[in-house]
C-alpha cells in the first residue's frame, strides 16, 4: 500500500481540481439548464494566461489567476448571451451552439499560442518537494490541494448559504416564482454561466502545471469534466465532489500501474457504466440542493 501512497495523494489533487471544474459545468446544466461543450475551452483560458503570465513570482502568479478566471467568467457570460434565442430548443441546439464556439475558440488559441504544450513556472518556495509519510511529494500539488479544498468549501457556502445561492437554487425549482418575487431568472442564469465560466478558468490557471496548457488541453478537461457531472448526479454539487475524487483516483493509481496503465481510461469508463446501471440519476441526483 505504500507504493500507492503518492498516486492516491495526487488523485485526490487531480480530483479536487476536477471538482473545481466540474462544479461550474453542473450549475450551468442544473440552473441554467444549459449543456456547456465550450466548458473545457474555458478552463484552457485560465491554463494560457497561466503559461504566459506567471514567470516563477508570486505577483505574476497571482495576475495569471486573476486574469485567466476574469476571461473565462467573461466568456461565460458571452456563452449566456449566444444561447439565449436558444432557450426552449432543447440540449441538442446548445450543444451544437458551443461545440462550434470550442472549435472556433479552439482554433484561436492554437493560432495565438501554437501547438505545443506550454509549460508554466511556479514561484520557487512551491517548485520544491516536501516530505510526505517518508515519501517526496511536489510542494505546488500539495498546495493546490488546500487551495481546491477551500475553493470547494467556499463553493457550499455560497450555494447553500447565501441569498444568492437561496436565488439560484430557487430558480432550479420555480423561475416563475423567482420572476415574482422581482428577480430576473435571465440574470440569475447570465450570472451562473460567468460563475461557471470563472470557475473553470481559476482551475485552468491553477491546473495548467498539472494538466498543461496545450491543444488537447480543453478536450481532456471537457470529457472528464462530463463525467464527473454525469456520475455525481446533473446538478448536484456534492455528487460532483465525491465522483471527481473517484474519477481523480482511478486516472492516477491506474497510470501509475504499469500493469493497469493501458487499460485505464476503459477502467474509468467501465466504472462510469457500472454506476450508471445501478443508479442511473447519478450518486445524489438532486439538482435543487447542494
Amino acid at each position: 500500500m505504500d507504493a500507492y501512497l503518492i498516486p492516491a495523494v495526487d488523485g485526490v489533487a487531480y480530483g479536487l481540481l476536477l471538482f473545481v471544474v466540474a462544479a461550474g459545468l453542473t450549475l450551468a446544466f442544473g440552473v441554467g439548464d444549459v449543456l456547456n461543450l465550450a466548458h473545457g475551452t474555458l478552463f484552457a483560458f485560465g491554463a494560457y494566461a497561466a503559461a504566459k503570465i506567471s514567470d516563477g513570482s508570486w505577483g505574476s502568479l497571482a495576475l495569471a489567476v486573476l486574469v485567466g478566471t476574469a476571461a473565462a467568467g467573461l466568456g461565460g457570460a458571452l456563452l449566456a448571451l449566444l444561447l439565449t434565442p436558444l432557450a426552449g430548443r432543447g440540449h441538442l441546439a446548445q450543444a451544437l451552439l458551443t461545440f462550434g464556439v470550442a472549435l472556433v475558440a479552439g482554433d484561436r488559441l492554437t493560432a495565438m499560442f501554437g501547438k505545443d504544450e506550454l509549460a508554466l513556472t511556479v514561484p520557487k518556495s512551491l517548485d520544491r518537494s516536501v516530505d510526505l509519510a517518508g515519501h517526496s511529494y511536489p510542494g505546488y500539488r500539495l498546495a493546490l490541494i488546500v487551495v481546491a479544498a477551500l475553493i470547494a468549501a467556499g463553493l457550499f457556502l455560497v450555494v447553500s448559504r447565501s441569498r444568492a445561492g437561496h436565488f439560484v437554487r430557487a430558480t432550479v425549482d420555480d423561475r416563475e416564482m423567482v420572476a415574482m418575487l422581482g428577480v430576473s431568472p435571465f440574470t440569475v442564469r447570465t450570472s451562473v454561466l460567468a460563475g461557471a465560466g470563472a470557475l473553470a478558468g481559476l482551475a485552468g490557471a491553477l491546473g495548467a502545471p498539472i494538466i498543461g496548457a496545450g491543444p488537447r488541453t480543453a478536450d481532456l478537461v471537457l470529457m472528464l469534466s462530463l463525467v464527473v457531472v454525469v456520475l455525481g448526479g446533473m446538478g448536484s454539487i456534492a455528487g460532483a465532489l465525491v465522483a471527481a475524487i473517484a474519477v481523480g483516483e482511478i486516472q492516477t493509481i491506474g497510470v501509475a500501474n504499469p500493469d493497469l496503465s493501458t487499460i485505464a481510461p476503459f477502467v474509468l469508463f467501465g466504472a462510469m457504466a457500472l454506476a450508471l446501471a445501478a443508479r442511473a440519476r447519478g450518486l445524489l441526483p438532486s439538482g435543487r440542493s447542494a
